[in-house]
C-alpha cells in the first residue's frame, strides 16, 4: 500500500506518516525500486497502534521509545509491556476524572433550572448552597 492509502485509511496526512517513520514512531517503512513507500499489513499495525496510542496520550517520546525497543534483537517485551501498563494506568486515572466531570455535569443540568428559580427568587441563603466538591468526594468514595 502506497502511502497516500495509508494515510487515508487511517484518516492521517502523508506529513504525519513521513513523521512517525522519521523520529521513530513507526519502524523504516520498506520502500519499492522507486524508493516510494510500500506498507506492509505490520507498518499498517504499527501506524493503528501509533495513532491509538497518541489518541489515549501517550507522549511522542515514549511511542518512540516503544517503537526502538521493538525493533531489538534482545528481549524488550517486559520493557514495552511496561510502556503499555503505564499508559493504561494514566488512561485509567483520566476515566475516573472524566467520570466525575461528567456526574458533576449531569447533576447540574438536571437542577439547573431550579437552582436558578431559587437564585431569581432570592430564597437562596449560604446554608442551602450545596457545596459540590463534597459531592465529588463521596462520588469517588463509592
Amino acid at each position: 500500500m502506497n502511502i497516500k492509502s495509508a494515510a487515508k485509511m487511517f484518516e492521517l496526512s502523508i506529513d504525519t506518516l513521513r513523521y512517525y517513520e522519521r523520529v521513530g514512531v513507526i519502524p523504516p517503512v520498506k520502500r519499492d525500486k522507486n524508493g516510494y513507500r510500500n506498507y506492509t499489513t505490520m507498518d499498517l499495525n504499527w501506524i493503528f497502534l501509533a495513532k491509538s496510542l497518541r489518541k489515549a496520550g501517550l507522549s511522542i517520546e515514549s511511542m518512540i521509545e516503544f517503537a526502538t525497543l521493538a525493533q531489538s534483537t534482545e528481549d524488550v517485551s517486559k520493557a514495552q509491556k511496561e510502556i503499555l501498563s503505564n499508559q493504561l494506568q494514566q488512561i485509567e486515572a483520566r476515566i475516573v476524572e472524566m467520570e466525575q466531570a461528567r456526574d458533576l455535569l449531569i447533576h447540574k443540568i438536571a437542577t439547573y433550572d431550579e437552582h436558578v428559580a431559587q437564585f431569581q427568587a432570592g430564597s437562596v441563603e449560604e446554608k442551602d448552597i450545596e457545596q459540590l466538591w463534597e459531592m465529588a468526594h463521596v462520588k469517588e468514595m463509592e
